[in-house]
């Protein structure tokens, strides 16, 4: 009788633009590993590195996330890429997004990441306005200069993340792209791959908006299934692993992409994902009609008094 013995996936790496770092296709999200238990954050950052993810996303805003990733790392830290993001001012008496605020929330992912260097830091978010003011980047910089981050980056999505790949200031940019959020193909890709940065993909499930039970619906979740709503794609009708694995496969398929964020708390989530990209990229012709019904179908995009974006603007 034949053994058939079980094949485990292994997990593609991708060069992470100019920086040089190789980083697993998935990056395990953080936030997450701030909705659970110290043990079951200590599994998931296991099983992680045990499956392939050597990049790890987290930011000073997620809680308990930073103190558990350097409590579960460990003697495994060389194994990983550490992303953090900084600027909010979470816990501190302080303006959000100004220079104080970005070296003393450095300072402090380092204590709670147990490391003496963090491989990426993002600015989280900040207004364009804030970006444009360019003393944030400075600070950014100068702890750079200094060997506490080995590369910097911006964490957001539209006219910000478009002065900040614009910027040249920056190695990485972190957005939104998913089958609900499109945008960022044409807006931020080509000057990404242009200016050669690394390109983190983030909420590459859409929130899993499609999902008609949810037990945590956020606002983004909110908007993403008002969108799939006009979208339509015919896959939406099948069982939720089809669509999940065709979401993830469509973000990861996209040109440009370097590594895409998930979260969860359960471990068998990050097995099944790195699975279903064992399948190779979606293709072509799945990706194409993907990409022409986002093309015929959303025109939602609206431009609020002042230039501003709202996700209610995206509905």
């Amino acid at each position: 009788m034949d053994i058939q013995e079980s094949i485990e996936p292994v997990m593609e790496t991708r060069t992470f633009g100019r920086t040089g770092m190789q980083v697993s296709m998935l990056g395990l999200g953080g936030h997450e590993l701030n909705l659970c238990s110290d043990r079951q954050a200590h599994l998931l950052i296991r099983r992680a590195l045990e499956t392939g993810f050597n990049v790890i996303d987290t930011a000073e805003c997620y809680g308990e996330s930073e103190e558990r990733i350097g409590q579960s790392l460990g003697a495994q830290r060389e194994k990983c890429y550490i992303f953090t993001k900084c600027g909010h001012n979470d816990g501190l008496n302080l303006p959000p997004w100004t220079p104080q605020i970005i070296e003393y929330s450095i300072e402090r992912s380092l204590q709670r990441l147990r490391t003496d260097y963090i491989d990426l830091v993002l600015l989280h978010s900040c207004s364009l306005k804030r970006l444009q003011q360019g003393d944030v980047i400075t600070s950014l910089q100068k702890a750079q200069q200094a060997g506490k981050v080995r590369f910097i980056g911006y964490s957001g999505d539209r006219e910000a993340a478009r002065f900040a790949a614009n910027s040249q200031a920056f190695d990485a940019l972190e957005f939104s792209l998913n089958i609900a959020d499109q945008s960022s193909i044409e807006q931020l890709l080509p000057l990404t791959i242009a200016n050669g940065m690394g390109v983190i993909a983030k909420r590459p499930l859409a929130n899993m908006a499609w999902k008609k039970l949810q037990t945590r619906r956020t606002e983004a979740a909110r908007v993403y299934k008002k969108r799939l709503e006009a979208l339509r794609y015919d896959f939406l009708q099948s069982e939720d692993v089809h669509i999940t694995d065709i979401a993830l496969r469509f973000t990861t398929s996209v040109p440009g992409v370097h590594t895409a964020i998930v979260g969860t708390t359960n471990p068998d989530h990050l097995e099944a994902n790195v699975f279903t990209l064992a399948a190779g990229p979606l293709l072509a012709d799945d990706f194409a009609a993907i990409r022409a019904r986002w093309q015929a179908v959303a025109r939602w995009r609206k431009i609020l008094p002042g230039g501003r974006l709202s996700w209610q603007a995206w509905i």
